[in-house]
């Protein structure tokens, strides 16, 4: 799981071309949006169609949880894990 994590935050800082953070400089539990890396409804767009290529999942854009999913790295980790094929 951890080195889902990792790359989970590589994936994170290189779709949405975070060029001023680190992927390790990504909290685990860090929010993905408003406080947190100020990610916005455009960011998760691109974010989950990244995931979805990289990982063969499906999302569900009528799931009530999505919010929860994208909440931070460990949360996405834990759906990717959750939903891999």
């Amino acid at each position: 799981m951890e080195n889902l994590l990792a790359d989970i935050k590589v994936l994170i800082v290189n779709t949405l071309e975070l060029e001023d953070i680190n992927p390790s400089n990504i909290g685990d539990d860090e929010a993905l949006f408003d406080e947190g890396l100020g990610l916005d409804s455009i960011d998760a767009l691109e974010l989950g169609i990244a995931l979805q290529k990289a990982y063969g999942i499906e999302i569900d854009e009528e799931d009530e949880s999505l919010p929860e999913y994208f909440a931070s790295a460990r949360a996405l980790a834990n759906f990717v894990e959750a939903n891999r094929t």
